[in-house]
């Protein structure tokens, strides 16, 4: 792969420990394939067309608005940087690059602790599938937590063998999504020839388009919409153990142009089949759509492939946001256990410190919280604390991908000369995105606090207050944690 040569780094600060160790250590495996494979596991929710669909025909103006201000913006960030410092690490060695040891721990940790949280939201995305199933099944917070961390053990025995076999397991697991992904788009295609009307009338044009009105707003789906497009940066987390350079932006191309296909894909499906209404009511309602107009045979098949990717997910996540402790370990900023390496050559310590915490942030949710019936029922009180901790969770990585932003523009404006040297983009083209995203981002992020999630349950006054609180909570532990990142380290250094 090529790199720049410590005589060639723009900024001030030399090569890190991680970007010379990664590269003798840990076999470089990774080509296009593998690594757009990964782009889709991290990005691609397909679940989160349930929740675009329930905007109606408007899911398609706020799909294409995200993706236009946010999503895209975010890529040519992202290809930029990488092309520059191709190392371990992704943001946090760009972050490192540009504004210095503080800000890259902090940036890395506010991208790291929301991966915890989507390992346990792709557990429960499993119960919401074996619900759908059968609907007497888990009806039990208690036993949706079992289900939940049986998923999180299990990625984490994956996640800690040899990479090349996850990996090839990974890439199986991608083209039975696409084939899922196309059953539904078949589904749709199938509803309408078969002379059934469309659920949702996408000739209203008033329904396609953004509304402000306190009764029938739609606004709060720019937040949910823009946000699940986060994440873009996360495969690059391994950018040290890729075989080949272009790979870096091949997987970025594909990639997104995949995830936009999928998001449309099945958001029209849902729209056509089921309506606004049915379609946003349960991730299930994913099969529901294949069951109805293509037979239970395509439906089982579509939720054996949809259910194996959500189980794999949560591997994905775990092994590819461990990288971000292994670089901060080898960096000296966090304790040296957390950059060891087991026989496979994979940070199998910090994934199993990882599928723990995640273990018992379940076990709160499912098992603790639950038993204070005087605050709704159990399985209410479920709903809420679960969804409280996401969206703040995703505030948090929406956070941290302004970073994206932030670096770029400083880099240029610091480094003029080298900058441009590898540049990849037109610099009006940067100009414009790179302020968008930002302020995109920032949108979404006001968005999501101030209209609730699950509005049935906590209005958006109580909605503000929890989000708010715990997102801020999470950053000043990001801020106080960077100060303090390398006191085990160096302690362990001058014992050493």
């Amino acid at each position: 792969m090529q790199t720049l040569s410590p005589k060639n780094v723009p900024m001030e600060n030399k090569a890190l420990m991680s970007e010379e160790y990664v590269v003798k250590a840990m076999p470089p495996i990774l080509g296009t394939f593998d690594m757009t494979a990964t782009y889709l596991m991290i990005i691609f929710f397909i679940t989160n067309a349930t929740v675009a669909a329930s905007g109606g025909a408007a899911a398609f103006t706020y799909l294409l608005l995200g993706g236009i201000t946010f999503f895209i913006p975010s890529v040519i960030a992202t290809a930029q940087l990488a092309t520059i410092f191709p190392y371990e690490g992704s943001l946090y060695n760009w972050t490192h690059r540009v504004l210095g040891g503080y800000w890259s721990f902090f940036s890395a940790f506010c991208a790291w602790f929301p991966g915890i949280l989507v390992m346990i939201s792709a557990g429960d995305v499993i119960v919401s599938f074996l619900q759908g199933l059968n609907s007497h099944w888990l009806t039990d917070p208690r036993q949706q937590g079992i289900v939940i961390i049986v998923v999180i053990l299990f990625s984490g025995v994956i996640s800690t063998q040899r990479f090349r076999t996850v990996q090839n397991i990974i890439n199986a697991v991608i083209v039975l999504t696409l084939l899922a992904v196309s059953l539904i788009g078949l589904a749709g295609v199938a509803w309408l020839l078969q002379g059934h009307p469309s659920a949702t009338n996408f000739t209203h044009l008033p329904d396609w388009s953004i509304n402000w009105q306190p009764a029938t707003s739609n606004i709060s789906l720019f937040g949910l919409i823009t946000l699940a497009y986060l994440g873009v940066e996360g495969p690059l987390n391994m950018a040290g153990e890729i075989k080949e350079h272009k790979a870096i932006k091949k997987h970025l191309i594909w990639g997104t142009i995949l995830v936009f296909i999928g998001y449309f894909v099945a958001t029209f499906s849902l729209l056509v089949v089921e309506g606004a209404a049915n379609a946003s009511a349960t991730p299930f309602s994913l099969v529901a759509t294949v069951d109805t107009t293509l037979g239970k045979v395509a439906g089982t098949i579509t939720a054996i492939c949809l259910m194996s990717f959500f189980v794999l997910t949560t591997a994905v996540y775990s092994y590819t946001y461990a990288r971000l402790p292994l670089v901060a370990a080898l960096d000296q900023r966090l304790p040296v256990l957390l950059g060891k390496l087991n026989k496979h050559r994979v940070p199998s310590n910090t994934i199993w410190i990882q599928t723990i915490f995640a273990s018992v942030i379940t076990c709160f949710v499912f098992f603790i919280f639950p038993l204070f019936s005087t605050f709704g029922t159990p399985v209410n009180l479920t709903t809420e604390v679960y969804n409280v901790m996401l969206a703040s969770s995703t505030l948090v990585w929406a956070f941290s991908t302004l970073f994206l932003f932030v670096n770029i523009t400083l880099f240029y404006f610091r480094d003029r000369n080298t900058f441009n040297k590898y540049r990849i983009f037109p610099l009006p083209l940067l100009f414009v995105t790179m302020p968008l995203g930002a302020i995109s981002c920032i949108l979404a992020i006001i968005d999501t606090l101030f209209y609730s999630w699950i509005g049935t349950l906590i209005d958006n006054t109580h909605w503000l207050i929890a989000i708010g609180g715990l997102t801020f909570i999470c950053i000043v532990i990001a801020a106080i944690g960077s100060m303090f990142a390398s006191s085990a380290a160096t302690w362990e250094s001058m014992a050493g």
